[in-house]
């Protein structure tokens, strides 16, 4: 069975407050800002996470996860064709991959990850 859970990300209204709770909670390490405006999550085992926050045309908070995938524009086409609809087109990330968004016929995120090989 492929496809495993590589990624997260918590996109919130308030960074600081977001880091307290879950690093009181979850005991989690946060690498400060490795891009800008993004902040790595480090919960002792993998998968790692990251923390960003909420662009003001997004309605609410929320946590993304991403999957690995072999080929994006695969998956993604496999996704639309099953009711799914593109929300993030494959997009780069220098030095890491690609990663991409979709919803499910409900209208739930979820994302994929390619890694560079």
């Amino acid at each position: 069975m492929g496809n495993s859970l590589c990624h997260f990300e918590l996109m919130t209204s308030d960074v600081e407050k977001c880091k307290a709770f879950y690093g009181s909670v979850f005991d989690w390490q946060f690498d400060g800002d490795t891009m800008p405006g993004y902040t790595l999550v480090q919960t002792g085992q993998d998968p790692p996470g990251g923390l960003f926050p909420k662009p003001e045309t997004v309605p609410s908070a929320c946590m993304n996860i991403y999957f690995t995938v072999d080929d994006i524009e695969t998956t993604l086409k496999s996704a639309t064709d099953n009711g799914g609809e593109v929300l993030v087109p494959k997009t780069a990330i220098p030095g890491v991959g690609h990663f991409a968004m979709f919803t499910d016929p409900e209208g739930i995120a979820v994302g994929i990850m390619q890694p560079d090989e």
